[in-house]
C-alpha cells in the first residue's frame, strides 16, 4: 500500500521523467537488459509496468504482452500510449492469473518498489509455465547501500545487510523533479527469494555505465528459469 500511494502521487512526474528522450538511465542501460530477454514465445507478463515504456519496447520485439501495475494514473497513461496491449491494475503479490499461464515474466526496476518482494517473486513463479523465465532489473544493492562523496570515493555509511526503506528521495534535473521511493535489499535476499520460489539463475549482468558508474554498478540484471 505504501508503494501504491507513493506512485499515485508521483504519476505525472514519473511520466514526464520516463518519456523525455535520452534523459534517465533507461536510455543507457535498457539495451543490456533486452540482451537477457528470450525470444518471444507465447505470452509475456510485465509486472510493475508504470507508464508502459518497457511493455512498448517488448511489443516492438514482437512479444505478446499483458502488463500490470498498482497505480491507476500510470495505467491510464500506458493505455493511451499503447491501446493494443492489455493493461490491468493489480498487486504484484496477488496476480489475477491462472497457474502456468505465461512463458516470460519481466520486472524492470519494479521489484525494489513493491511492498512484498518475496511474495511477488513467488507469484511470478506460480503464473509461469515450467521452464518459463523471469527477467529482472533492479538498482544494484551496492549502489543502494552507499553514495559517492566525490568522483573517486564511494562510501557505505550504514549497514549493507538487511532490509532498508528509503522514502521520498527528491531528484531534480533539467527542469524535471521526481521523488523516488523503494526498498533496498542485499544480494542474498533477492536470490533467496528466487531460490525458494523454484528458480535457477541462468544469466547475471552488472553493466558498466558512464563516469563514476564505470567502477560501481548502478544496476543488477538477471534471467532465471522455473525448474
Amino acid at each position: 500500500m505504501v508503494s501504491r500511494q507513493h506512485w499515485e502521487r508521483q504519476a505525472s512526474n514519473w511520466a514526464a521523467w520516463a518519456r523525455k528522450p535520452d534523459f534517465d538511465a533507461y536510455w543507457t542501460y535498457s539495451a543490456r537488459f533486452f540482451e537477457l530477454v528470450p525470444e518471444p514465445l507465447g505470452r509475456t507478463l510485465e509486472v510493475g509496468c508504470g507508464e508502459g515504456r518497457v511493455t512498448r519496447d517488448l511489443v516492438k520485439r514482437s512479444h505478446h504482452v499483458v502488463a500490470v501495475d498498482a497505480t491507476h494514473d500510470l495505467l491510464t497513461l500506458a493505455r493511451e500510449a499503447d491501446p493494443e496491449s492489455l493493461y490491468m491494475r493489480c498487486d504484484a503479490a496477488a496476480l489475477p492469473f491462472a497457474d502456468e499461464s505465461f512463458d516470460l515474466v519481466v520486472f524492470y526496476n519494479s521489484l525494489m518498489d513493491v511492498d512484498d518482494m518475496e511474495t511477488s517473486v513467488r507469484e511470478a513463479a506460480r503464473v509461469l509455465k515450467r521452464r518459463g523465465r523471469i527477467c529482472a532489473c533492479v538498482t544494484h544493492p551496492l549502489a543502494d547501500a552507499g553514495e559517492f562523496d566525490s568522483e573517486e570515493r564511494f562510501l557505505i555509511p550504514g549497514n549493507y545487510l538487511g532490509l532498508r526503506r528509503w522514502l521520498e528521495l527528491p531528484v531534480a534535473r533539467d527542469g524535471l523533479t521526481m521523488n523516488f521511493s523503494g526498498w533496498a535489499y542485499p544480494l542474498e535476499t533477492y536470490f533467496k527469494a528466487l531460490e525458494s520460489a523454484g528458480f535457477a539463475v541462468e544469466a547475471l549482468r552488472e553493466p558498466a555505465g558512464e563516469r563514476r558508474w564505470s567502477r560501481i554498478p548502478l544496476f543488477l540484471m538477471w534471467r532465471a528459469v522455473k525448474i
